[in-house]
């Protein structure tokens, strides 16, 4: 306290020359008020009007500003240090009410401190005490947005029941995470502890806020799903100009209209300038006729995170609210009056007319932040060469120890209980599943995974005016599906479709764009091409045309276009299986091959199909501009014989870029061309196929989204009911192993013991008749056991003899499959066979040992231990 110490002087100063003023305006304001009261008398109707003016005014009286009722929450279930203070907790209460009423002395002009408010239990605990640093055992709850976020979306938001003060009542974490809602207080609180519990340096900051930050009022800001993110343009790098390189064409373009076309887009520019120059100056006077009257007056909680731990690199704040990010200069934060952690607790000494952007986060330095304990583990300023000098005298620094050790000060632990959350309020994240957040002409919902039988996990809806009443598109994203869609993107205005599936997809399908699903329509589809054979990577369809792209296909194709003709018209339903549309042209490009000359590495092929002609074009050889190209035409010419004409000179025609390097003969000419109609053929059947899968594709679709079947995971033994299934299974199973095991342990003896009287002492003679009868009676259970295995053996031996017997003497007949059921017969037989002769060899094995140790455990029953004693 020794800064508020320097400030008393100044104080007294300041009070005297104020209670001067006072006193002459006091003298002014006598006099007026006598002067009125002589001109002013007040008449019965007077005194009527304003008693009717005054029984007009309502007086609302706040109510409590406890969020949960005394009712709801069950104090006699809550541990011991919700219900009192330990004398170190009482201590500290001491310590805080002598710093606060030093503070209100030194400072009559700020508000009171908020320090002890009550819990749950109506007991006072100190701020700091309540928070409860946690780890949350979730690895998604580890960096700071993403424990925000589950904050803002598990919590509903309740205001405060008067906005100009802070709450009376702070409730624990576990209190406000059982009953989900909460004012901004109670969400800085847990956020804090958490955020404390994953390492970063966090802190709750009392202070002033916005309108709508106090009310969560997100309209007049943008939704964060709806900011692209910036594009990062990567500038190419130029190559060297070659010496002899060729000129580029002359811009034989008109200067002229390109100007006027740059007047037209500066015109349209401008408008829309001015379009938007209109629209804010019409929002800015809506925004002033709505300003708040208690513009920085209304109190805010919200959290600190200092740079330093975490690799954080600049302090910034978190609305517990909306789990946004703000810089500590952000105008919606107006001032601070104190901030806490669960070691120490400040108050800001630092003047807020400029809201919250000169403050300095220097929580070590005294001038700028009192502290209340002086257990701080924030480094205090360093000491200048005058200051250090007078600590050279070795008393006086062990003086100085002694005193510093004499007023330190620990914090006591938390009161609260460990913050826990269980895996299913973890999943389930919203109140009653649902919660819907309204931005900047956009609505944000949530669901509960699993919530929706669709599987809707989130939605945005973009609207077109300020009053969201036109949409313009909308997301949804979805989770769990079987069939793997991830986001949905619909353009109200267009009616464009876009489905965007994860990796999975039967057919590898990545994202698939359309207006409507009927077979040849307008679409494209994107697929994964390292899960498919043929390496696609998109198709584009539309009722004419067909264009496939690929990468990394063996063949080295890249491209594939085809047009296709009016199909011809049939009764039966038009389909590409049934009644294919016809092909008119096939246009294929391909990747370079390196290990073929560029004459004869071809890199773009066209099918005229109508025509009867195929043109090539061959790739580029290096520094050269032109490339070579044939074009075969497949006629059917008859000679003056009659005989048909299969290749003639003219049937080829070719552009070579060295035409002295290569002669092509008539033969290789011949043999191009049939290898050419082949390949048109495939490419034909290539195509065809592709609309089948188109098809294919399509109906898959319709089906999942009529049935949107949703995948659970074997650790989900609630919803899974597989796993529920061999979980009651395998209960079953040890149920029966245990009553196998009970009725293993029954009684040997009770069919003997059966046999004599009730209440008959059992004597020596009926002991030895026992135990001879019991072992009688095994023995031959024994041999009764190795007749049957015995017996089975026999008869499973004769069937298959007569069985081998029957197939010698009708091998000759027999068909193929009475062959094949001779000898899976065979297989079989034999196969029980030796099950038996092993169960036959092992029962011989074990029935001495058994015997014995029957025999054995007769000798060891206490009922005929006495009787037996003597025998062995």
């Amino acid at each position: 306290m020794e800064v508020l110490k320097e400030k008393v002087e100044e104080e007294e100063a300041a009070e005297r020359e104020e209670a001067a003023e006072r006193a002459e305006r006091g003298e002014k304001i006598v006099r007026a008020s006598e002067v009125q009261k002589a001109g002013t008398i007040m008449t019965q109707q007077m005194l009527r009007d304003l008693e009717k003016k005054l029984s007009e005014i309502e007086i609302t009286v706040p109510g409590r500003d406890s969020i949960i009722s005394k009712d709801t929450v069950d104090t006699s279930k809550l541990p011991l240090s919700y219900q009192s203070n330990t004398p170190k907790e009482e201590h500290l209460l001491q310590v805080a009410d002598n710093f606060s009423r030093q503070y209100s002395h030194l400072c009559p002009d700020r508000v009171p401190l908020f320090l002890h408010p009550l819990n749950e239990c109506k007991v006072p605990k100190f701020v700091s005490t309540t928070l409860r640093p946690t780890l949350m055992p979730y690895p998604e709850l580890y960096n700071w947005d993403s424990c925000a976020q589950f904050v803002a979306d598990f919590l509903s938001m309740v205001p405060l029941s008067d906005p100009l003060k802070p709450p009376s009542y702070l409730y624990s974490s576990t209190t406000v995470l059982k009953y989900q809602k909460g004012n901004c207080f109670d969400f800085s609180t847990l956020l804090c502890s958490m955020l404390i519990g994953s390492g970063y340096d966090a802190y709750c900051v009392n202070g002033y806020g916005s309108q709508d930050l106090c009310h969560m009022d997100l309209t007049r800001e943008v939704c964060p799903l709806t900011v692209k993110p910036k594009e990062i343009i990567q500038e190419k790098e130029m190559a060297p100009p070659k010496k002899y390189s060729v000129k580029p064409p002359r811009d034989l373009s008109s200067r002229f209209e390109k100007e006027q076309e740059m007047k037209k887009q500066e015109e349209i520019q401008a408008e829309e300038e001015r379009r938007l120059r209109k629209e804010e100056a019409r929002l800015q006077e809506m925004e002033k006729a709505n300003s708040d009257p208690l513009h920085g007056l209304r109190v805010h909680c919200w959290v600190l995170v200092l740079s330093g731990k975490r690799e954080v690199p600049e302090s910034f704040f978190i609305d517990p609210f909306t789990a946004r990010s703000y810089s500590t200069q952000d105008d919606h934060f107006l001032g601070i009056e104190s901030l806490w952690n669960h070691k120490n607790y400040w108050v800001n000494m630092q003047d807020c007319w400029n809201c919250c952007k000169d403050l300095v986060f220097d929580l070590g330095d005294p001038v700028r932040w009192e502290y209340l304990l002086l257990g701080t583990d924030k480094p205090y300023l360093s000491m200048t060469e005058e200051d250090d000098s007078d600590l050279n005298n070795d008393d006086d620094v062990e003086n100085l120890g002694k005193e510093e050790e004499d007023k330190s000060f620990d914090m006591p632990h938390s009161w609260v209980e460990q913050i826990e959350i269980t895996p299913e309020a973890f999943e389930t994240r919203c109140p009653n599943g649902k919660k819907v957040i309204h931005y900047k002409q956009a609505k944000l919902e949530k669901w509960t995974p699993y919530l929706n039988s669709n599987g809707l996990v989130c939605r945005l809806s973009t609207y077109k005016d300020l009053e969201c009443t036109q949409i313009l598109e909308i997301k949804e994203w979805y989770q769990n599906r079987e069939n793997m869609l991830e986001l949905k993107h619909i353009n109200e205005i267009t009616g464009l479709v876009i489905d965007y599936f994860k990796p999975g997809h039967p057919q590898a399908l990545r994202a698939h764009s359309y207006t409507s699903m009927q077979p040849e329509m307008d679409r494209i589809m994107e697929f994964y091409e390292k899960a498919r054979v043929d390496g696609l990577i998109k198709r584009e369809e539309t009722p004419k045309t067909m264009t496939e792209y690929y990468q990394g296909r063996a063949d080295f194709l890249s491209y594939r276009h085809v047009n296709f003709g009016p199909r011809v018209k049939k009764l039966a339903l038009n389909s590409a299986e049934s009644n294919p549309r016809p092909m008119v042209k096939i246009t294929e490009r391909f990747f370079r091959n390196s290990a073929k000359p560029a004459d004869e590495d071809v890199a773009e092929r066209v099918f005229l199909i109508l025509e009867e002609r195929i043109q090539l074009r061959y790739h580029c050889r290096e520094d050269y501009i032109t490339a070579s190209k044939r074009e075969f035409l497949q006629r059917t010419d008859v000679d003056s014989k009659g005989n048909t004409i299969i290749m003639m000179p003219d049937m080829c025609i070719s552009f070579e870029v060295e035409p002295m390097e290569y002669t092509k003969k008539l033969l290789y000419q011949y043999e191009a061309m049939m290898q050419l109609k082949n390949e048109e053929k495939l490419s034909r059947h290539q195509a065809w196929e592709s609309e089948l899968e188109v098809l294919e594709i399509l109906k898959l679709l319709e089906e999942e989204e009529a049935a949107h079947t949703l995948t659970i995971s074997i650790y989900d033994t609630k919803r899974n009911e597989k796993s529920r299934e061999h979980r009651e299974a395998m209960e079953r199973v040890m149920h029966e192993e245990h009553m196998r095991q009970v009725e293993a342990q029954l009684d040997y003896l009770a069919p003997f013991l059966a046999q004599l009287l009730p209440g008959e002492k059992l004597t020596r003679g009926q002991a030895m008749r026992l135990k001879d009868e019991c072992l009688n009676d095994f023995k031959q259970r024994l041999i009764d056991k190795a007749n049957l295995i015995q017996a089975r053996f026999e008869k499973e031996t004769q069937e298959l003899q007569k069985k081998q017997q029957w197939y010698q003497e009708n091998q000759v007949t027999l068909t193929a499959e009475d062959e094949d059921l001779y000898l899976s017969y065979c297989s079989q037989a034999m196969f029980r066979i030796r099950i038996l002769e092993q169960r036959l060899n092992r029962h011989k094995e074990l029935a001495p040992l058994k015997y014995l140790a029957l025999e054995e455990k007769l000798h060891k029953d206490p009922r005929l231990v006495e009787f037996l004693r003597g025998y062995v």
